[in-house]
């Protein structure tokens, strides 16, 4: 009749996580892309240590999906130039590294990525409190 404790917190949890979404500017949207796949990847080693193989490629299945259809699809190279290249071609390799780790049950591949996506997620917060990161209009300061 009810549904469990479990799917009543994990609907509350997917409201909760959608609204953040709706209300985030894009510079927390693609900090949420980074929390999503480090989450995805805690998952898989947890996959890994357990001996759930189902659980480990689902997890690094949305790892990648994160990376390349969320991170790697918000690039702008038009606008990023090198720099958005050569995320690019960070996001290539990793995506590229985690399908080994699929197929190789290699934590250390998951963690070398971690330790990437971390770095990235650090840098990319160290710019928050710009005011390009705002998404706001910024003022014209040539005419004050």
């Amino acid at each position: 009749m009810f549904g469990s404790r479990h799917t009543g917190a994990n609907a509350y949890a997917k409201v909760g996580m959608e609204t953040g979404v709706v209300a985030a500017s894009p510079h927390k949207l693609i900090v949420m892309l980074f929390d999503g796949a480090l989450v995805a990847l805690n998952s898989a080693l947890s996959g890994i240590q357990s001996g759930n193989i189902g659980e480990k490629g689902k997890a690094i299945s949305k790892a990648i999906m994160i990376i390349d259809s969320g991170l790697r699809a918000a690039l702008d190279k038009k606008a990023g130039g090198d720099i958005a290249e050569g995320l690019d071609a960070l996001y290539e390799y990793m995506s590229g590294r985690l399908l080994l780790a699929n197929i190789h049950n290699d934590p250390g591949i998951i963690e070398e990525v971690q330790r990437l996506l971390t770095e990235l997620r650090d840098a990319w917060n160290a710019i928050a409190d710009t005011p390009a990161a705002s998404g706001l209009p910024q003022p014209n300061l040539a005419s004050a």
